[in-house]
């Protein structure tokens, strides 16, 4: 039945599976305010213009993916497919270009393209970002790629590959295309047909196909970092020198376009090398016409995005465990209306002191509520009864060693607070 099943290509994440989420949101926010970075949030849904101009016309996502719908204005708007379109019109639209430079930010967001289902791979899914404005010195393309290296190492990740390139800036990919456009002239063909549409629209596309059929044909394809101008070269060599001054290997690899139009210069990509991962887990690069391109005053700009479904993913496949929660520190229990009462109170003190308390709210019996709290995995419990609330004292049980001791109740909050049991 559709109305109680989450739609094809979404994924309820779970109570029981909330904390591994929770976890690398921590480690990837925390590693982003060292590197001296702001969180920004952006809405879900843009002019679907902003995407067709910052991600481009001619790519899958823009021609194929895209969840786009009139809204009750008449308006065309587009769900998100990606974070960098939107951070970049907050960056034209909020004037962060008079800010001090370079403008630093981070996001955690869902986006959404409508793609084939697989493992890993969603209709709606999630995303870490750093986008990193105003900045074209080649020392800002390292310290992005710094940052992904340093999350990875805190997270406890192997076997991952650093895979670097050049794509040039517009002037040497133009030249290039040429190039590109007469080896394939002889073998777009044999090419599918979005080959053969990219062929006239945006030749470089065609080095993306994933079609067997195509990638023989392009085995021996001029590569562009063999074609890059002067300037683009030397900002090139400049990121591998400063990669290599702080310990982070690479490799470069020639066959790496991105997807996306909006890139110059370097793209990069860290790959599992992992049995049983899914390739890429994330990728990022330079972008230095995109905030024109959006309508804004020129400014360079380089970042990069992360699956998180992959990443977690990735972290499974090579056995790395994610530390679970701690269970709530205490139930309290209540035996007959007087002691409810007693239990609210003490509950509420408990829990502003930032303990954490679970009290019965269902009219359980004692043995019920006995159950309850031993499914719980609680590391303490504590019964009221009348004599209890008489005499100020109760029983409070340790429920790993079963150890109970007499304690006064005015003691119970500073206890559970230092730990002094």
């Amino acid at each position: 039945m559709m109305l109680t099943q989450a739609p094809k290509g979404t994924k309820d994440i779970l109570p029981e599976d909330i904390y591994r989420w929770n976890y690398v949101e921590k480690v990837f926010a925390d590693i982003c305010k060292v590197f001296g970075y702001k969180e920004i949030r952006i809405p879900v849904f843009e002019h679907t213009e902003l995407f067709q101009r910052g991600v481009g016309d001619t790519t899958d996502i823009v021609q194929k993916e895209m969840y786009t719908f009139q809204d009750k204005g008449g308006r065309s708007i587009t769900l998100r497919p990606e974070g960098t379109a939107g951070v970049v019109r907050s960056f034209i639209e909020h004037g962060m270009s008079s800010q001090p430079q370079p403008v630093k930010l981070f996001y955690q967001i869902t986006a959404y393209r409508y793609e084939n289902v697989q493992k890993g791979r969603y209709r709606e899914f999630n995303q870490f970002g750093v986008e990193l404005l105003g900045a074209a010195d080649p020392a800002a393309d390292v310290e992005i790629i710094s940052i992904l290296s340093l999350f990875f190492e805190k997270l406890g990740i192997k076997n991952l590959v650093l895979n670097l390139n050049s794509i040039g800036c517009p002037e040497c990919r133009s030249k290039y295309n040429e190039k590109l456009k007469e080896f394939l002239k002889d073998r777009i063909g044999h090419m599918c047909d979005t080959c053969k549409e990219r062929y006239n629209r945006n030749p470089m596309r065609v080095l993306d196909c994933k079609e067997e059929s195509c990638r023989k044909q392009i085995i021996d394809a001029p590569a562009l970092l063999d074609n890059i101008c002067d300037e683009c070269r030397m900002h090139f060599e400049a990121v591998i020198g400063k990669l290599e001054a702080i310990g982070i290997p690479y490799t470069i690899d020639k066959n790496i376009v991105r997807g996306l139009d909006y890139y110059t210069k370097t793209v990069f990509e860290f790959v599992s090398k992992n049995i049983g991962s899914q390739g890429t887990v994330c990728g990022g690069g330079r972008y230095d016409g995109l905030v024109q391109e959006c309508g804004g005053a020129p400014a360079p700009g380089i970042g990069f995005a992360l699956g998180v479904e992959r990443l977690l993913l990735e972290l499974q496949s090579q056995g790395i465990e994610i530390p679970k929660p701690e269970p709530s520190d205490i139930y309290i229990g209540a035996i007959g209306e007087k002691a409810a009462l007693a239990c609210e109170r003490l509950a509420w003190e408990l829990r502003k002191n930032n303990i954490t308390c679970v009290k019965d709210i269902m009219g359980r019996s004692v043995k019920a509520q006995m159950k309850y709290a031993d499914k719980l995995g609680v590391r303490y419990t504590l019964f009221l009864g009348d004599n209890e609330i008489e005499s100020n004292r109760a029983q409070l049980k340790d429920m790993a060693t079963g150890e109970a001791k007499d304690i006064s109740l005015d003691t119970l909050i500073d206890r559970l607070v230092k730990n002094k049991i």
